[in-house]
């Protein structure tokens, strides 16, 4: 083997022991995100208004997605959660009326958390297949409620502050799952 090629070895176990070291730490790093996450969603907005009230909707977050005995899975499920997410503060947000520096930061904070779950967790598509589709579809009515709420209101301020409460929500119950991993 030529130099170039120990080289080349050299530097995928490299990469390797980093990302499993980033892997490592990816729990408190969820932790932190999600904290993060949840005071941009405040300052995006202001206090929920009050006019609001009586539109109040409820999503009913598919909460058995997130207690799988699996890890894997766990994580595949909040992966899925921040994609979703994702998409639904990426569009028509014209009507929100919210500070776009902290609506930028909260979509950036998203996309890296996305990119390092993806990253890390291992797909182990024919161990877990089963359960994965089955809260894939859970999750995808779930932000399929959020996003039609959306449309029916045509995108208006109401509808962005309901969700916005609702991604609270959802990110507080991902934040108590990420704890709980924590201490087993």
């Amino acid at each position: 083997m030529n130099d170039f090629g120990l080289i080349l070895i050299g530097l995928m176990l490299c990469t390797t022991t980093i990302s499993s070291l980033q892997c490592n730490h990816l729990p408190l790093q969820q932790r932190k995100m999600i904290e993060n996450s949840l005071q941009l969603l405040d300052k995006m907005g202001k206090k929920f208004p009050q006019q609001c009230l009586r539109e109040k909707m409820s999503f009913r977050f598919p909460e058995q997605v997130l207690k799988p005995r699996q890890r894997e899975a766990v994580k595949m499920a909040i992966e899925e959660i921040f994609h979703h997410i994702f998409y639904i503060f990426s569009k028509n947000l014209t009507l929100a009326a919210w500070d776009g520096t902290a609506l930028e930061q909260f979509q950036n904070g998203l996309y890296q958390q996305i990119e390092q779950l993806e990253a890390c967790v291992i797909k182990k598509q024919t161990h877990c297949f089963r359960n994965k589709e089955v809260n894939r579809l859970k999750l995808k009515k779930y932000f399929q409620k959020i996003d039609c709420f959306l449309k029916d209101k045509e995108h208006n301020l109401c509808s962005w502050e309901i969700s916005r409460a609702e991604m609270r929500r959802c990110l507080q119950l991902i934040d108590k799952v990420v704890r709980r991993l924590n201490k087993v």
